[in-house]
């Protein structure tokens, strides 16, 4: 089965099975390996991925679901100069990551709660990220690094638009 997606700006149309995940599409077929994969049931959110806007579990999804739609990875966060978004950023200087595992799920779930609340308080970023896991840091520092890009401004809720990013 033939599909077509705009993934980080770039225009695909792939031929998949019909049962192919979004999340193997993207790690397998687009070769954007920072979508991860943990559990394949939703319940650690590595996979998280924005989907037309909206924060998506891709473990979930099939790949022929998004067909039509846009498609952004850890990949297409990144400006063109290489300046990272809002909140890669703030995960990097608010230390919101140790093994690195979670964090592209994580910064991409937290772009969701940041678009549906600019200004978030501990416990609404802390339910906000609830279907997403880390191991590593005890979450302290995920709240202070979505926290910090909430201060940047309405950016950190965004993801760019139409920029062309390669494998």
């Amino acid at each position: 089965m033939q599909v077509s997606m705009t993934v980080n700006g770039r225009q695909r149309t792939d031929d998949v099975e019909p049962r192919l995940l979004l999340a193997h599409h993207l790690r397998d077929v687009c070769g954007l390996k920072a979508t991860n994969i943990g559990c394949d049931s939703t319940s650690c959110g590595a996979c998280t991925v924005v989907v037309d806007g909206l924060t998506v579990k891709s473990c979930t999804v099939l790949a022929v679901q998004a067909d039509g739609a846009q498609v952004t990875t850890l990949e297409g966060l990144t400006g063109p100069d290489g300046e990272m978004h809002p909140v890669q950023r703030a995960f990097r200087e608010e230390h919101g990551l140790q093994c690195g595992f979670c964090t592209p799920g994580m910064v991409m779930a937290a772009i969701g709660v940041l678009a549906d609340n600019p200004d978030p308080s501990d416990r609404e970023v802390r339910e906000g990220l609830e279907g997403n896991l880390c191991r590593c840091t005890g979450y302290h520092n995920i709240v202070r690094a979505v926290q910090a890009a909430a201060k940047s401004g309405p950016a950190a809720g965004q993801v760019p638009q139409a920029q062309e990013v390669e494998a």
